[in-house]
């Protein structure tokens, strides 16, 4: 069995096992890895890859040995869930601060090297707002294809816009490596990473004793799976814009079609399409392949939240201006 297969996927309320077989040692290299792990420097690929400050790194003696990491693949022009995997696991990097740099290191590689030059990443790392300890590779595709085939990344035969969204997080002291999706929850997937693989106590409860408390409305579960990490009802921008009454700024069939096919609607250069990608630094809107039924549940929470916030507002306002009523209810002006 090659041995990348034995890396398994980890449930969060299961243990991660390492694996029972080991790798025939070949001639003698330094490892951090523990004794006995087949996850060491004979097994990672020790290739040459390029970060986007042109700086070339060894992917195991560099980037891997002795560290705490965690590995996505992407690529910058991607019009599908890329988008959303870089703006989640950027949540990812809020919640870890400064352990990120420190004693987690993040890498993002790219899956099409011929046109995500260092130049190209560099520029999708500023749109993301992307911190130090966070990196983004190029480098031969070969080389590349390679270290995704060890990690248990890559699917024969997909095209890059099918790509796996799973990545792999790790820690080469250990030898723990766990498979995760790069849709967990930012929050979760932190806690994953402090808890699992830096071994640091984690106070509170957890997200699976507080997630079964409530049942989310399907349109609001819908919004902080797929949109919350680019968008606020009410907070103002982030990386995409303040979605407060789209609902009502927006025509509803246009506002229902941008959902499920935005690069499609960009694509036909649309003029508030286009508008929207110049002002937010040309971040690509994610074709998250929602049908009818998901998009009107979405638009109905957007609605919904848009009236509470509104409502919220106004209430404010009112009670630290006693006089608000009166200038602006329906007695104004006689």
């Amino acid at each position: 069995m090659n041995p990348h297969t034995a890396i398994i996927r980890w449930a969060d309320t299961a243990a991660f096992l390492l694996a029972a077989a080991v790798l025939a040692l070949g001639p003698a290299i330094s490892s951090a890895a523990p004794k006995g792990s087949p996850w060491n420097a004979t097994y990672f690929p020790d290739v040459t890859l390029v970060n986007q400050d042109g700086r070339k790194l060894h992917f195991y003696r560099d980037m891997v040995e002795n560290k705490v990491v965690m590995i996505n693949f992407m690529f910058a022009t991607c019009e599908d869930a890329c988008p959303l995997e870089t703006a989640k696991l950027r949540q990812v990097q809020e919640h870890l601060g400064d352990l990120v740099g420190r004693e987690v290191f993040m890498y993002s590689i790219s899956i099409t090297p011929d046109r995500d030059t260092p130049e190209v990443l560099k520029e999708y790392m500023k749109k993301y707002k992307v911190g130090p300890g966070w990196e983004f590779l190029t480098g031969n595709e070969a080389d590349i294809t390679a270290i995704r085939r060890k990690l248990g990344l890559m699917e024969e035969g997909e095209k890059p816009s099918e790509h796996t969204m799973s990545m792999i997080i790790g820690n080469d002291r250990s030898g723990v490596w766990i498979h995760r999706s790069s849709f967990d929850k930012p929050k979760q997937l932190a806690l994953v990473v402090m808890s699992r693989l830096l071994g640091k106590p984690v106070i509170g409860e957890s997200y699976g004793e507080k997630s079964h408390r409530f049942v989310l409305d399907p349109g609001e579960d819908l919004y902080r799976r797929r949109c919350r990490d680019c968008h606020t009802v009410g907070a103002g921008d982030a990386i995409g814009p303040d979605l407060l009454d789209v609902t009502k700024n927006r025509d509803r069939a246009w506002l229902k079609r941008y959902l499920q096919v935005p690069n499609e609607v960009l694509a036909e250069k649309d003029p508030i399409a286009m508008a929207l990608h110049e002002k937010y630094r040309k971040v690509l809107m994610p074709n998250l392949r929602l049908g009818d039924g998901d998009a009107e549940l979405l638009i109905g929470y957007l609605e919904k939240e848009s009236r509470r916030v509104d409502g919220a507002t106004g209430a404010q306002a009112s009670n630290e201006d006693p006089h608000a009523h009166h200038r602006h209810g329906p007695g104004h002006g006689h």
